[in-house]
């Protein structure tokens, strides 16, 4: 018997403003860094560290709750409750220790490690729901991601502030705010039954040829996407000469999630792996255009806000995609494989992407960017005639 359309609106609701607030905590770090400078209380190098623990934090998460299958085996309600309030509370604790010392650095590795037990475990109570739009819902949870994300850097400007403990005290509490939102919140009928501990699944990833591609083409798009969030700030003060871009940052990024609520629904009607390489094309192409077209402020903006709308627009596709290739039992597995292989990635990519702005320019440092979601694209083309056959 299917679940009336009324529960099933408001429990995504639910879901994806549970989501919106959590990941709040993921770019606190990085909002606060133009105060922690302007105080001599960072270097820039020491800056990066505060984005990367979160994401090598979020890597650790991943690979044990994959390992353990704990998305598929745990309760989901109540491991995104606990992770929430986990990641609540590490953020909260920055304002108590040194801004950019040891203690700082382990809380916000603390944050995104509980983040493991937030996205990848919405996608799967999003799926639960899925009927002929699967691309849609997970595209809903993507969005919420991205809008979460980008949230943090209205913190400093709504409190009339910009001091760092602002956007750390702000994310922390919309955290815990996001946990006790997900109390209401009903899986749908089409939540997987509880498998039995099998470590050896978390291979199957690379072991069946659609889902390998499926998750080339989220590698080639997690090359670009978290470095280009983390940066554009910089280029944006750059090409308008003002460090006052918090606004412009949140415009930029919060697009993304009208992109992936679009591509989420032309992708249930059309093939979703040829419009993620569609995405990722566009994407692609604005990273590489960008830094030439610096030297116009207005033409710049505006790219940037396409780069914004089609750098995640794909991101829900990468995970509808492994929905429909995996096991039913264990898509919360493969969902959380997916991500941890993809987060590693950003990892190394916001770390390096400093050191060749440095050396080589912001244009040339973007444009290294669109390497990676060229070579997806190629991936998710190849992926297209398997989606073909199995509809």
């Amino acid at each position: 018997m299917s679940a009336p359309a009324g529960s099933k609106r408001r429990n995504m609701a639910l879901l994806a403003a549970a989501i919106v607030l959590v990941l709040s905590v993921w770019f606190a770090g990085t909002v606060a860094v133009p105060s922690l400078i302007a105080q001599g209380l960072v270097t820039p190098g020491r800056a990066a560290w505060l984005t990367a623990c979160v994401q090598l934090g979020f890597v650790v998460g991943t690979l044990v709750s994959a390992v353990l299958s704990l998305a598929d085996r745990a309760d989901a309600r109540r491991l995104f409750l606990g992770c929430a309030v986990l990641a609540g509370a590490a953020t909260l604790a920055q304002v108590l220790v040194a801004p950019a010392g040891g203690a700082a650095l382990a809380l916000r590795f603390v944050a995104g490690a509980a983040m493991a037990g937030v996205y990848p475990v919405g996608m799967k109570l999003a799926a639960s729901w899925a009927k002929g739009d699967l691309g849609l819902l997970i595209g809903i949870v993507v969005g919420a991601v991205t809008l979460g994300s980008a949230l943090p850097h209205l913190l400093p400007g709504l409190a009339g502030s910009v001091d760092w403990r602002v956007a750390y005290a702000g994310a922390g509490v919309l955290a815990l705010l996001g946990g006790v939102l997900v109390l209401p919140f009903r899986a749908g009928p089409l939540l997987g039954a509880r498998p039995p501990f099998r470590p050896a699944q978390m291979l199957e990833a690379w072991r069946h040829r659609g889902l390998r591609l499926a998750n080339i083409g989220y590698l080639g798009h997690m090359w670009e996407l978290y470095a280009m969030w983390a940066w554009i700030g910089v280029f944006l003060a750059g090409v308008l000469g003002s460090p006052d871009v918090g606004g412009w940052v949140f415009g930029v990024v919060a697009a993304g999630a009208a992109g992936c609520v679009l591509a989420g629904l032309l992708a249930d009607r059309w093939n979703r792996a040829r419009v993620a390489a569609l995405c990722m094309v566009v994407s692609g192409g604005c990273a590489l255009l960008i830094g030439p077209v610096s030297a116009w402020p207005v033409l710049a903006l505006g790219l940037a806000f396409v780069w914004g709308f089609a750098v995640v627009a794909d991101s829900a596709q990468f995970s509808a995609c492994v929905v429909g290739l995996s096991p039913p039992d264990y898509v919360g597995t493969m969902l959380t494989v997916q991500t941890s292989m993809g987060f590693l990635l950003t990892a190394v990519m916001i770390g390096v992407l400093p050191w060749v702005m440095g050396a080589l320019g912001v244009g040339v440092a973007f444009a290294l960017l669109g390497i990676g979601p060229l070579i997806g694209a190629i991936a998710m083309w190849r992926l297209a005639p398997m989606l073909d056959r199995a509809r």
